[in-house]
């Protein structure tokens, strides 16, 4: 059985449009992410409900403030039961590590935690112009994968392009979390940096972020399936 998984993100602005589209799902129940729209309209919720239903949680909130705000946070969501969080590597290696500490529980478990690189939506162009960041894209996403290895965390979010060349920095078991995955013959939308299931277990992906191509198919499952065939399976 491959590690590999498709996370389907939920990008709904309701519980009932998220259930309703979950209801679908009657066979094997999808990784599902839980982002900033649908979290904050239900609220904590929201999470208990997709949780009860069977779905593994992966809490897409990229926190990024100072050290002790980020501790209290995540001391609050560890107790949500999901099964991966997020912060941005740009908060820093203290940051990371307070996330951490806030993350783990009583008894010494914690959802899995990864960092944001680098948005996909971000050229090199706009990160250099409007960031002010002088290196290259793919010198800042290993420098701030490697950040995030050393603050202790699981890995990060980068777009399929990048997978590899964290994996090199920061090994194998180092995680990727990539978004940015289309279907050979889909619409990118707002993505940058794409490419396709297929390609993506190639270079190295450990699990897929994928919402429009499944969330707005004519058939949701077929989508999903499709993903699982070429990326996981």
């Amino acid at each position: 059985m491959s590690k590999r998984d498709v996370i389907i993100a939920c990008d709904f602005s309701s519980k009932e449009q998220t259930l309703t589209f979950l209801d679908k799902f009657t066979g094997r129940k999808p990784f599902v992410k839980i982002g900033m729209e649908l979290f904050y309209a239900e609220g904590p919720e929201i999470v208990r409900t997709i949780k009860a239903r069977g779905h593994r949680i992966f809490l897409d909130l990229k926190l990024h403030d100072i050290p002790n705000t980020v501790k209290k946070a995540m001391s609050v969501l560890r107790n949500l039961d999901v099964d991966m969080t997020n912060v941005h590597a740009a908060g820093t290696v203290d940051m990371m590590r307070a996330a951490i500490e806030g993350l783990t529980r009583e008894d010494g478990t914690r959802p899995l935690l990864i960092a944001v690189t680098q948005l996909t939506s971000t050229s090199e162009e706009r990160m250099q112009k409007e960031l002010l960041i002088g290196a290259s894209i793919n010198d800042t996403i290993v420098k701030y994968a490697e950040n995030a290895k050393l603050a202790g965390l699981d890995g990060v979010v980068c777009s399929p392009l990048e997978a590899a060349m964290v994996k090199d920095a920061c090994g194998k078991e180092f995680m990727t979390v990539t978004p940015g995955v289309r279907f050979a013959d889909g619409d990118v939308g707002d993505q940058v940096r794409v490419t396709t299931p297929e390609r993506a277990k190639e270079i190295g992906s450990d699990f897929i972020v994928v919402g429009r191509p499944i969330t707005a198919a004519a058939d949701p499952v077929a989508a999903y399936e499709r993903c699982m065939r070429e990326f996981a399976e």
